[in-house]
């Protein structure tokens, strides 16, 4: 409700400002026009009245094609030398019954004027004309006042004035003189105004001073400021007058525009709050097609907007059926943003749209809204030849290959460009005979060799560009594209334009990407200066490549944005390499001599590859491990730390290398929370023998009790004083207290700070 209410409002606005408006640029373009006046001989008085006898039958058919509002009879009869049909247009604006011949007459007089055409013994009319200021139809009086232009102020003005100030007028006709007057550049009409202000009638008074606003001109506070402005008025020539009225002219034209453009953005915004707060799509289709109805051009615009959001909302159906009809007209819609707005709808390429893009591509002359009709056709050709049935004509197809071409051969980089693109999206599907593709495929070979002799790289590389897509596995044309655009690719690998051997190495590769890498390892491109190049090359080298990439992969570790992409590439080769293999690279990467900058956890995605291979070589299993345990620990997954430690605790050969590994094992299992476990280690321990002071073992504990950073030392005390032991161990017990009280003692100093921290909340 509300915004058909500032709808409302909206369009009221608009209607005001606009006629303001045109009457200002009226007013502005008779501004300087000075109308010649001929001695015209009366041939009628306005008093006389046609003949009482039958009029000819065609003028009986004129005046009746006037009684009904005809311009063109009223015009017809204007411009007759025959006495009839001047008799005939008088009567009519003398019978203030005869509402539509009036206004037709009246804007058969602003025709002519507009025109320049001469209208013989015009004089005739003028009191007529006057005659129909006491219409009270709004109408009619404001055409008559645009009418009466056509006749010089010093003709009219002293009759005009005369109505204004007669207090025995009605009112209305007093008014309907004003507006008149308001229309016309020239001092006396102006100082005509100014005094009407302190008119005794409030009506006429009124209407004066809103005369003069709206024409920029100051009204004055009293009697006697308006008579000083009076007398600035006929202080100046005439050229000044003209000059400075057309000054304010002007700056109330921008006035008006500003009014009109704030308007327009307020009622925008409150539609586009009111399709926002609908949220029933079937609403919301009812609302976008009552919009693509409207008649302003800015209205489609938002409706068409809020489509292009629609078709990529994600969970929404398609877009109402109802909208098809309506979005295939505003292809040849007379305002050319809303032709470019549709054309670039996605929407659109999967209607049946192809007849009517090319019907609308032969009669557009923006270069724009071409291509962008352009595009939206190959779009909809492409789409409708890859569905079945087959949703155009193979007779359209060939329309839209010869118009595509056309573009293609355009000197012009962007037609170009868009025809190439557009040539490409129809030759890809089936449905083309062999001397066709060879014909269209050789216009994109002799279009590129002529941009070889020019400096548009980039045109080079969008051409390029087509060519590669036609040589993609499903491409219908692949089989005669490699033939003839393979060599091209090649040479262009030597081009000076990045983006041009860009191009060309994915050509190369949608044609056999074994062959592409083989060429781009030979020439070395894995150091080309093109950073999206030597990422292309990385990729295929991670499909395809083998174990002599690794060398050239390896050095783009950690020092380049390549790196990720580079050790991506390595895992894919090493999934596929053998033992020995893995175990050189092993060192290479893993041992703590490495220079290579592998990051821990790209480290650990290596080792559980070589772990996996390594099932019945016992001694690099046992290296690959302990890796793993320290790595694990290193990045804090003690758990997975505590694993590895743990199968290299079960599987130590020798009591000595137990000795080493349990520390580590212990401390794994404190850090990852792993409590029982890391209390059933100590039993184990403990049952062999008791601890001394340098004990490894008290080391792991002791320091993990200092520095706790996993569970609650007061539960890793409450588990080791649980380990029951049949013999006594004294040293351990020593510890087991001191730790004890240690942590007493700590919780002791915690308390006081913990009630100053109370008392301050």
């Amino acid at each position: 409700m509300l915004v058909k209410l500032m709808g409302s409002r909206f369009l009221k606005v608009i209607r005001m400002s606009t006629k303001r408006l045109y009457l200002i640029i009226l007013i502005v373009a008779i501004g300087c026009q000075q109308a010649g006046i001929g001695k015209d001989v009366p041939v009628v008085s306005a008093n006389d009245t046609p003949a009482k006898k039958e009029l000819d039958p065609q003028w009986k058919v004129n005046k009746e094609a006037l009684d009904k509002g005809s311009v063109d009879a009223a015009t017809v009869m204007l411009f007759h030398s025959d006495p009839t049909a001047r008799k005939i247009l008088l009567g009519a604006l003398n019978d203030a019954k005869n509402s539509p011949a009036r206004i037709a007459i009246c804007k058969a007089f602003i025709k002519a004027r507009l025109s320049k055409e001469e209208i013989k013994n015009k004089d005739d009319f003028i009191q007529p004309l006057l005659g129909v200021f006491s219409t009270e139809n709004p109408e009619e009086s404001q055409l008559v006042a645009e009418a009466m232009l056509i006749f010089g102020y010093d003709k009219i003005g002293e009759s005009l004035e005369n109505i204004t100030t007669d207090g025995s007028k009605p009112v209305i006709m007093r008014i309907n003189a004003i507006n008149a007057l308001k229309l016309r550049p020239d001092k006396g009409a102006t100082i005509s105004l100014i005094r009407l202000v302190d008119d005794s009638n409030k009506q006429v008074s009124a209407e004066a001073e809103k005369a003069l606003r709206s024409l920029g001109m100051p009204v004055g506070e009293n009697p006697y400021e308006r008579w000083q402005n009076i007398n600035e008025l006929r202080g100046k020539s005439k050229d000044e007058f003209l000059r400075d009225w057309l000054i304010r002219q002007e700056a109330e034209m921008r006035n008006l525009r500003i009014e009109v453009k704030s308007w327009q953005v307020k009622y925008l915004s409150a539609l586009e709050r009111e399709y926002d707060g609908i949220s029933d799509d079937a609403a919301r289709g009812n609302f976008l097609k009552e919009h693509l109805g409207s008649s302003e051009a800015r209205i489609k615009l938002l409706a068409l907007d809020k489509i292009y959001k629609w078709q990529f909302a994600s969970g929404r159906p398609k877009l109402p059926a109802a909208l098809e009809p309506i979005l295939l007209k505003l292809i040849s819609y007379p305002d050319k943003d809303v032709r470019l707005k549709t054309a670039g709808l996605q929407v659109l390429r999967r209607m049946n749209s192809a007849q009517p893009l090319l019907d609308q591509l032969e009669s557009e002359s923006d270069d724009q809204v071409k291509i962008a009709l352009l595009d939206a056709l190959g779009g909809t050709c492409s789409y409708a030849l890859s569905v079945t049935p087959v949703k155009i004509t193979p007779e359209v197809r060939k329309q839209a290959l010869e118009l595509a071409a056309k573009y293609l051969a355009e000197d012009d980089a962007g037609k170009a460009r868009k025809g190439a693109e557009v040539l490409q999206k129809l030759l890809e599907p089936n449905g083309l005979k062999q001397e066709e593709l060879e014909w269209y495929l050789g216009l994109l070979v002799k279009r590129y060799s002529q941009q070889n002799e020019k400096p548009d790289g980039a045109l080079r590389g969008e051409l390029l560009s087509a060519m590669a897509d036609l040589c993609t596995q499903g491409s219908a044309a692949k089989a005669i594209a490699v033939e003839l655009f393979e060599p091209l690719f090649i040479e262009a690998l030597g081009d000076e334009l990045d983006f041009v051997r860009e191009t060309a190495v994915d050509g190369l590769i949608y044609i056999d990407k074994a062959g592409a890498l083989k060429r781009l390892r030979t020439q070395k491109f894995f150091d080309d200066r093109s950073e999206t190049l030597r990422k292309k090359m990385i990729g295929i080298t991670g499909e395809v490549g083998g174990k002599q990439d690794l060398a050239w992969l390896v050095e783009k570790i950690g020092s380049n944005s390549e790196s990720g992409e580079a050790w991506k590439a390595m895992l894919k080769i090493f999934d596929g390499s053998d033992l020995s293999t893995l175990k050189k690279w092993m060192e290479t990467l893993t041992s703590p001599e490495s220079k290579t900058k592998l990051l821990a956890d790209q480290k650990i995605a290596f080792l559980k590859k070589v772990e996996a291979k390594t099932a019945g070589d016992i001694k690099i299993l046992e290296t690959v491990r302990k890796r793993l345990a320290e790595l694990y620990y290193e990045t804090g997954q003690f758990e997975r730390a505590a694993e590895y430690w743990d199968m290299l605790y079960k599987g130590a050969p020798t009591a000595i290398e137990k000795e080493i590994i349990l520390p580590k094992l212990l401390d794994a299992y404190l850090r990852g929370s792993k409590v029982e476990p890391a209390a059933e280690l100590v039993r184990e321990y403990l049952v062999k023998k008791d601890v001394s002071s340098d004990n490894a073992v008290l080391g792991s504990i002791d320091d993990y009790l200092s520095k706790p950073n996993g569970i609650d030392p007061n539960v890793v005390i409450k588990a080791l004083n649980g380990v029951k032991l049949s013999g006594a161990r004294p040293n351990w017990q020593k510890w087991l207290k001191n730790w004890t009280n240690r942590l007493s003692k700590s919780k002791e100093a915690e308390k006081p700070k913990e009630a100053a921290k109370a008392n301050k909340a």
